[in-house]
């Protein structure tokens, strides 16, 4: 299977359970494809959590989902080393962390330690109980819910912490015919149930083939241009960092592969740039009482950057 037939198959079977939403269903699959984790802001009600779970079945994979709360621990997500009254011996029990698909819901709502336990395994892909290293199952997204409304009773990741994300999706509210065909779906109880539309080899060989997807010199000073543009402009206490350029590079390439190409081109970049960079870009106090967007000064830098031919 190439990349072009698999995100049709992917959308096509997603759709069963959603409605709309092709642009978070290619997104999530760049992220997966580039081995990176997705952090989807929305209010309650967009359909976050039924994406993640429709994309998991999708694509055959194991899923967890963890309900992030103040009061919920590192060894909650991870897991506990316990004694096992009927063995007589002592036992490691896996937490929901060990899944190819975790939805972290509300990450903003765990205690720092508790987030940083999450953030850890994303990174190293792996996670320590009583001393002992465990393997994370591969491959292995974490999708990272927000509510962007609530302020109170929630615990603000900073921005290190923010860059751990490949990519950030903002998920609103669907259009009209979108809103409406899901509530004659609702009405008829039209939902099918997901089935996966590859195996777990195939999906690793996709993975492969879109790591193999071939960046020119060109494509790679222009994203350097893109980079170091957000760390120069002045409505910014910072820009993007090295991780956002690498990141960058890789959702390109995924989404190259997905278009059936394999060598990226600047409109790979330019798809993927809002959703790799928005995150990780810190607007100075007086330019967001202006009412500017880190996503405003994204778009602005793509139209000033010089395309390569």
């Amino acid at each position: 299977m190439e990349g072009k037939e698999f995100i049709e198959r992917l959308k096509k079977e997603v759709n069963k359970a959603v409605v709309g939403k092709e642009d978070v269903i290619e997104l999530l699959a760049i992220a997966l494809l580039s081995e990176g984790h997705v952090l989807i802001e929305g209010i309650p009600g967009v359909a976050k959590t039924t994406i993640a779970k429709a994309f998991s079945k999708a694509i055959g994979l194991k899923f967890s989902r963890i309900q992030l709360t103040p009061d919920l621990l590192p060894a909650d997500i991870i897991g506990i080393f316990y004694y096992d009254q009927k063995t007589k011996e002592w036992t490691i029990k896996h937490g929901p962390i060990f899944a190819n698909v975790v939805l972290a819901d509300e990450i903003n709502r765990a205690q720092p330690k508790t987030q940083s336990a999450l953030l850890e395994a994303m990174q190293e892909r792996q996670v320590t109980i009583e001393g002992v290293t465990h393997k994370l199952p591969e491959p292995f997204l974490v999708i990272a819910t927000m509510n962007p409304l609530e302020h109170e009773g929630v615990y603000i990741l900073p921005e290190a912490q923010l860059d751990r994300f490949m990519l950030k999706i903002e998920v609103g509210f669907p259009d009209k015919d979108e809103e409406i065909r899901l509530l004659k779906r609702k009405s008829r109880d039209e939902f099918w149930e997901v089935e996966p539309i590859v195996t777990h080899e195939e999906l690793l060989e996709l993975m492969r083939k879109a790591r193999e997807v071939s960046v020119s010199d060109e494509v790679i000073e222009y994203i350097y241009a893109l980079i170091s543009k957000t760390r120069s402009d002045e409505r910014l206490l910072f820009g993007a960092s090295p991780r956002a350029g690498e990141h960058l590079l890789y959702a390109a390439k995924a989404s190259a592969f997905l278009d059936g190409r394999d060598y990226v081109i600047p409109d790979d970049v330019k798809k993927v740039a809002p959703s790799v960079l928005s995150h990780r870009l810190l607007l100075k106090a007086e330019y967001e009482l202006e009412g500017i967007k880190t996503k405003d000064i994204i778009r602005e830098i793509l139209e000033d950057t010089e395309v390569p031919v």
